[in-house]
């Protein structure tokens, strides 16, 4: 079990989606059961067989990618049955953190994310718009990289790491990126949107009216706010960063260093698998601080041994 020393809770994003997530869950927690039903009837279609079964090539549509990744994360959350004192999700993880502190309910939340990720997909032609990781290079160095781009939008989407930044844009742009970049530091990314940059501006107004009229509350806890990367306490800041961070760079790497900053040291991640308490081990090394755990509660095994 762990202490009762200031814990984060922690909610994955896109990218950890995978065919079969969620079924241990369902199989042996009530709240995980629930969640998935709750989710199931707000979208009038069934998220649970898209999870379980797939097939990959339609999960691994934005669209379906976005609620179904939120359900998991909301089902290994209430499946724990533990309440945070703070907590963060990258980019589609916020809206799970939301949901934990009960922001707005989950039936709210698979609709929000799936109306999001229709507008982020039909925002930018497919193909004509990319992302590039960049590994082993200073946020600096990156910086520098980006500024030396002159075919199009380039434009840094998430600061992930020390050594880990994520640069979205034109396709154009992301080319030139590549062949700029140092061997081997470079790589483009799967993806069929550029997400988290300028291009989606016009479509980050149409998907802030829709959150306008979705009911929200005071979070329970404060919420890290990927676009600001400091904590959000109520509805009115809550509705507010996520208007912004639709099209806005996600500040991980900030919002891991101001919970270290605070005197956060035990970090759990809720959601498909675990990448967010990885990346916190490695910003916490590379700033000297010590002490810091991080835990997974991404299966079942994992989950029951932490109620133990």
């Amino acid at each position: 079990m762990l202490g009762r020393m200031q814990r984060a809770f922690l909610f994955t994003g896109q990218g950890s989606q995978f065919t079969g997530m969620g079924k241990q869950l369902v199989e042996r927690f009530e709240g995980a059961r629930e969640a998935f039903a709750e989710a199931d009837e707000a979208l009038g279609e069934s998220v649970t067989q898209l999870c379980f079964e797939g097939p990959d090539d339609r999960l691994q549509l934005t669209e379906n990618t976005q609620p179904a990744t939120l359900t998991v994360a909301v089902a290994a959350y209430r499946a724990l049955g533990m309440t945070p004192d703070l907590a963060a999700g990258h980019s589609l993880g916020e809206y799970a953190a939301h949901v934990a502190a009960g922001t707005f309910s989950l039936g709210d939340a698979v609709k929000l994310v799936r109306k999001r990720a229709t507008f982020m997909q039909n925002a930018v032609p497919i193909g004509t718009g990319g992302m590039v990781v960049l590994r082993k290079m200073g946020v600096e160095d990156v910086e520098a990289l980006v500024a030396k781009v002159d075919t199009g939008v380039c434009e840094i989407a998430n600061r992930n790491e020390p050594q880990q930044t994520v640069v979205s844009g034109a396709m154009e742009a992301m080319d030139q990126l590549v062949e700029l970049a140092p061997p081997r530091k470079a790589m483009k990314l799967a993806v069929s949107v550029p997400f988290h940059c300028s291009l989606l501006s016009d479509a980050a107004s149409e998907f802030a009216a829709v959150l306008d009229d979705v009911a929200m509350n005071d979070p329970a806890f404060p919420i890290w706010s990927n676009v600001d990367g400091q904590p959000v306490t109520t509805a009115d800041a809550a509705r507010d960063a996520l208007k912004r961070q639709f099209a806005g760079a996600v500040l991980w790497l900030p919002t891991v260093q101001g919970m270290l900053d605070g005197g956060v040291r035990h970090f759990l991640e809720c959601g498909p698998k675990p990448t967010l308490v990885n990346m916190v081990k490695r910003i916490a090394s590379a700033a000297g601080v010590e002490g810091v755990e991080t835990v997974a509660a991404t299966t079942a095994d994992e989950i029951a041994a932490l109620q133990a």
